[in-house]
């Protein structure tokens, strides 16, 4: 396209010697390079970008200085050698459990994180939704078995489900909730039959019961029908064999557990000390060389296998990668300027720094290894296109501890001392996804300075008939049943207008579902602090002994479930920073090989939202507001 601009009509009737002698510099012509086609129904010409002079390219591309070559020739031929050794052993909590095999078969999360299932607090019995299903299961294997209505109804009588009683304080945890006293209300008086009760006779006789006590039914159906039942059971929910062989540290609210895999005279221990994330890999284990071994195991170890292999390196690449070259049209999937790194947005400034600048200086050597390995790359020799050998050494060898190296995929070495850096790559048998239900029970750990304690309050508690509820509700409808009780009036009648305007209160309260934990001194230490549970007061008019309020999450009530004897309850201090923290408990789900599906109850813990104070006060003199 050409355009020409003049301030007055101008003939030229020679242009080229006007051009050349420059005769009226007033005439202004440029060019311009763009798809302009003639014919609008056809862009296909235009869209090309057609240049009819190669020469034209290669000079950009002498300028670009893309010419300009370099001394070294690429990679033509690598080899390697590699060590790998399978994960197995495993301990649960510290020292204090025994050393299990490593079980491939199970998810490592599921393995850490299962907790056992609470079907009884105190003398409340608990998660009645889970109770029905498995009474209406054990129903249906009676009925499977051509056992009559007669053997069913013997099963209803021996193992009912209780009607709670609106006027017992014992049932409160039932009848103060109105829709969780409608459902235990619904399904007794033999309407249900209780499934865990029925498990709970199994297991206390050795899966071996004495029918007799209940009915008249031949034995043998019975016992097919008890091992499926039992098998059902153990397939629906993955849980410890024994309630105490779990990782979890309620002490330090996080899971605490151990692997190790075999070498040369002894174990490589690798241990978790802080992890409840929720997804395990490899940034969550330490190498522990305190431990020579982690412990003896059932089962025969595993040699460590070698592997020498040679391959031919290719380039990395991704998707959307940018072109080195200039002059060559991009795709467009990968748009770098796009990216919004913030200031301390490390990854996404290496990943830019990788794709713009050293994305064709990268190759690859691919091996396949076996999940639940620790690996070790004992050598690498790299030919280049010229014949040249090169011996290549690790990126991040040097000392642990050396804060000037960067490494990726390397694990710490556990403790001070001044050791090289173990290089080794831990591919754990993780789970790559976790489906996570709603919360069962939520606690959030709060500091009050005003107070000098910690408080736990129960944001989410759950109810007997297995649902949840918050908690500052659970626990107002709680007290005023107890007041109800009492005989407490909803409205009390006003005093009369003589009385006193101030009055002495020696302590106020707090809701029923804020638990303290007062800061007590370790056993033989005067410096050492850690936290203790204790119990507020149900501060009633006209009782003289009132009662002590007992948390309702699993959570807070460790050791309340112990027998003979309940046992305190301690957090250690450096567990609950000036932030806080919140801790859940949910069912977690997964499939693992072979499309099994992995069901069990873990524990997910999160930053607080600082510090809080609960009002509570001692020695208070208070203004008495005027009947009206």
């Amino acid at each position: 396209m050409v355009l020409t601009e003049a301030l007055s009509p101008v003939v030229v009737e020679d242009m080229s010697a006007a051009i050349v002698a420059r005769a009226n510099p007033a005439i202004v012509t440029w060019e311009r390079t763009e798809g302009r086609p003639r014919n609008l129904d056809n862009f296909d010409r235009a869209l090309r970008a057609e240049v009819h002079d190669a020469l034209w390219m290669l000079s950009r591309q002498w300028q670009m200085g893309e010419f300009k070559g370099e001394d070294a020739g690429s990679p033509a031929l690598a080899k390697f050698h590699l060590e790998s050794s399978a994960l197995n052993k495993y301990r649960p909590d510290g020292a204090a459990q025994p050393v299990q095999p490593f079980d491939e078969s199970v998810p490592l999360e599921t393995k850490v994180e299962q907790r056992p299932l609470v079907f009884q607090q105190g003398n409340q019995i608990m998660a009645l939704d889970l109770r029905l299903v498995m009474g209406r299961y054990w129903l249906k294997l009676l009925a499977a078995a051509g056992l009559g209505a007669s053997v069913r109804d013997d099963f209803l009588k021996a193992f009912p489900i209780v009607r709670p009683d609106p006027n017992v304080a014992a049932d409160a945890a039932v009848c103060a909730h109105r829709e969780t006293w409608q459902q235990f209300a619904a399904v007794a008086g033999g309407r249900a039959l209780d499934g865990y009760a029925l498990f709970e006779f199994m297991r206390d006789h050795a899966f071996a019961p004495d029918w007799s006590t209940i009915t008249a039914a031949p034995a043998a159906a019975l016992n097919g029908a008890m091992t499926a039942f039992r098998a059902w059971y153990e397939r629906q929910f993955y849980q410890p064999a024994a309630a105490t062989q779990h990782a979890w540290r309620p002490d330090y609210l996080e899971y605490q557990f151990a692997c190790a895999a075999p070498k040369p005279g002894g174990d490589e221990v690798l241990v978790a000390d802080e992890y409840y994330q929720g997804h395990l890999d490899w940034y969550s284990f330490d190498f522990d060389t305190s431990q020579a071994t982690l412990g003896p195991a059932a089962n025969n170890p595993v040699p460590v296998a070698h592997f020498t292999k040679t391959f031919w390196p290719t380039t990395v690449s991704f998707n959307g990668m940018p072109f080195t070259r200039w002059w060559t049209f991009e795709d467009g999937t990968t748009n770098f300027g796009g990216i919004k790194p913030g200031t301390t947005d490390l990854a996404k400034l290496l990943l830019m720094e990788f794709g713009l600048v050293y994305a064709n200086d990268w190759f690859l050597t691919p091996f396949r290894l076996q999940a639940g390995s620790l690996s070790r790359v004992k050598g690498l020799a790299v030919a280049n296109v010229f014949g040249e050998r090169f011996w290549i050494d690790p990126a991040g060898k040097g000392l642990d501890d050396q804060w000037e190296t960067w490494r990726m995929f390397a694990l710490n070495v556990k403790g001070d001392a001044t050791v090289p850096a173990d290089l080794a790559l831990l591919l754990p048998s993780s789970t790559p996804k976790i489906q996570e239900g709603p919360p069962l029970e939520e606690i959030a750990l709060m500091r009050d300075e005003m107070a000098n304690m910690v408080w736990a309050i129960e944001k989410k508690v759950p109810l007997p008939d297995g649902r949840s509820k918050p908690g500052f509700e659970a626990a107002t409808e709680t007290r005023r049943l107890f007041e109800r009780l009492a005989g407490i009036a909803p409205n009390p009648v006003p005093e009369p207008e003589w009385r006193a305007l101030i009055r002495y209160l020696a302590m106020n309260t707090v809701p029923e579902n804020w638990i303290p934990f007062i800061p007590v001194h370790d056993v033989g230490s005067n410096r050492q602090v850690r936290l203790q549970r204790a119990a507020m007061l149900r501060l009633l008019k006209g009782e003289d002994k009132p009662a002590r309020v007992q948390p309702r999450t699993n959570l807070l009530r460790e050791g309340l479930e112990e027998k003979p004897t309940k046992q305190p309850y301690f957090i250690h201090e450096e567990e609950v920073p000036r932030a806080g923290i919140q801790v859940s408990q949910a069912f977690q789900r997964t499939r693992w090989y072979g499309g099994k599906v992995f069901t069990w109850l873990g524990v997910r813990k999160t930053t607080g939202r600082g510090e809080g104070s609960s009002g509570l006060g001692f020695d208070r003199i208070e203004d008495v507001k005027m009947a009206k």
